[in-house]
């Protein structure tokens, strides 16, 4: 059956689609969003960019359909990538924070974002 959400934050569209039977999960549908499109239109450079917060990972149905989505783009030479960024907390001002499971700080927060790592 498909996971209800645990609040209500999604759109009336969103959270309709929980509710259709003929669409549910047992019969092979699911649906994922991407957090962020990120692209520097002057340098043409893009990538995905998944956020989680309070620790949390990316789970496995969602792994999947990004790797469906980063095949993709793959041949585009702006490319620069699926990536996912998690928060101890909520944003990188209250606390520590992993880029692609890797530690990082604000200043390399920045960096990464300026396509400049």
């Amino acid at each position: 059956m498909t996971r209800q959400r645990n609040d209500d934050k999604s759109t009336e569209f969103g959270l309709w689609l929980r509710h259709q039977e003929e669409i549910d999960s047992k019969r092979g549908f699911i649906a994922t969003n991407i957090d962020y499109m990120w692209r520097n239109y002057k340098l043409k450079k893009w990538l995905y960019l998944e956020e989680k917060r309070y620790g949390y990972d990316v789970k496995f149905p969602q792994t999947e359909m990004f790797k469906i989505a980063d095949v993709a783009a793959s041949n585009d030479i702006n490319y620069c990538g699926f990536h996912k960024l998690i928060f101890e907390n909520t944003n990188p001002e209250d606390g520590c924070m992993w880029l692609d499971d890797k530690e990082i700080t604000r200043e390399e927060l920045i960096k990464f974002l300026r396509f400049e790592i």
